[in-house]
């Protein structure tokens, strides 16, 4: 039995636009990711009123970093794999992972949203004062950061989507037995 048959849990009858959308979302993912890393890890910016801010100094963009090489790695391989056809034919390989990669980029997304919030907003309550007025291109690099996250979050959501389609659409819908469509009908 061969990856590329036409088993039970085979992807083979899937359209080829289909693929050919999930894979250009796949390497589409990958630049995204890396100029995340990259405009993050070298966002830093000195004031002589307060001193130096760098990127490092937050836990929440240490966290999207790492987050967005995960992802780069795993797209990276993913997009290998459906373009070698190696493992192309177990659809359910990529659901799991592409949930999880979805909802771990939500999350370091959330995180650095809050961070950037508080630096724009700041919190009265507790006395934090509005960051982004003294450190204005630390803070655009940031949001610019976001939105390049926000993008390849936007790809793995629809892969999330794609690759539940694609595995649960192997299976056969239940059948529906004349008793339960005459309830419906009464």
């Amino acid at each position: 039995m061969s990856l590329e048959d036409n088993g039970p849990f085979s992807t083979d009858k899937q359209t080829p636009f289909l693929k050919f959308f999930d894979c250009i979302l796949r390497i589409s993912a990958v630049p995204l990711s890396v100029a995340t890393i990259w405009l993050t890890n070298t966002d830093q910016q000195d004031n002589s009123s307060y001193g130096k801010i760098e990127s490092q100094n937050f836990l929440g963009l240490k966290y999207m970093v790492w987050i967005s090489g995960i992802c780069a790695a795993y797209a990276f391989a993913s997009a290998a794999c459906n373009l070698l056809k190696f493992l192309v034919a177990k659809a359910w390989l990529f659901f799991i992972p592409d949930q999880i990669m979805a909802y771990l980029m939500v999350t370091s997304g959330a995180a650095v949203l809050e961070i950037l919030y508080l630096a724009y907003k700041g919190d009265r309550g507790v006395t934090w004062s509005e960051a982004c007025i003294s450190y204005g291109r630390f803070c655009s690099k940031v949001k610019l950061a976001l939105i390049l996250h926000f993008l390849a979050l936007c790809c793995f959501l629809v892969l999330a989507v794609i690759s539940g389609y694609r595995a649960f659409s192997i299976f056969e819908p239940p059948p529906v037995s004349p008793k339960e469509v005459e309830e419906e009908r009464a």
